[in-house]
């Protein structure tokens, strides 16, 4: 079976986490999924600090991003990603319940690779995270780089 890598979730809604990652592992994406709940600690795990100083080494293919955030929100963490030359070409999906043209202008600005607006609705929810982890972690290509 093909190795497929890593997927960072980054999402502070329990219930989004769940129903995320049963979509995720119902259509084998991604060989792990890593889950952060906050925008400080997906900064500490891409920087390899504090909990996350001797993760495994290696950078997520793709990292799916919530923008409303405790301690440190979404469109900032964007920022430090796309402002850091060993992160900056990880494609970055943001997931929010945020349909605001600013924040969809915002986060195209700051590098987003694409901007999702979450489903109410479960079948829908599934079907949209099937159809993004499909494409961000299996048919995109990114350049191979440590």
């Amino acid at each position: 079976m093909l190795e497929l890598d890593r997927i960072l979730l980054v999402e502070d809604n329990l219930n989004d986490v769940e129903l995320t990652l049963v979509a995720l592992e119902g259509s084998n994406l991604a060989s792990k999924v890593d889950v952060v709940n906050d925008g400080a600690e997906a900064l500490e795990y891409l920087f390899y600090l504090g909990n996350f100083a001797n993760r495994e080494s290696g950078n997520p293919v793709v990292i799916i991003l919530d923008l409303k955030l405790p301690k440190v929100d979404g469109l900032e963490v964007l920022k430090q990603i796309k402002e850091e030359p060993k992160l900056h070409l990880i494609p970055v999906v943001i997931l929010t319940s945020s349909n605001e043209e600013t924040d969809i202008l915002r986060g195209y600005k700051l590098g987003a690779n694409s901007y999702v607006v979450k489903p109410l609705e479960f079948p829908l929810f599934v079907k949209a995270i099937k159809e993004l982890g499909s494409f961000w972690a299996i048919l995109n290509k990114v350049p191979f780089h440590h």
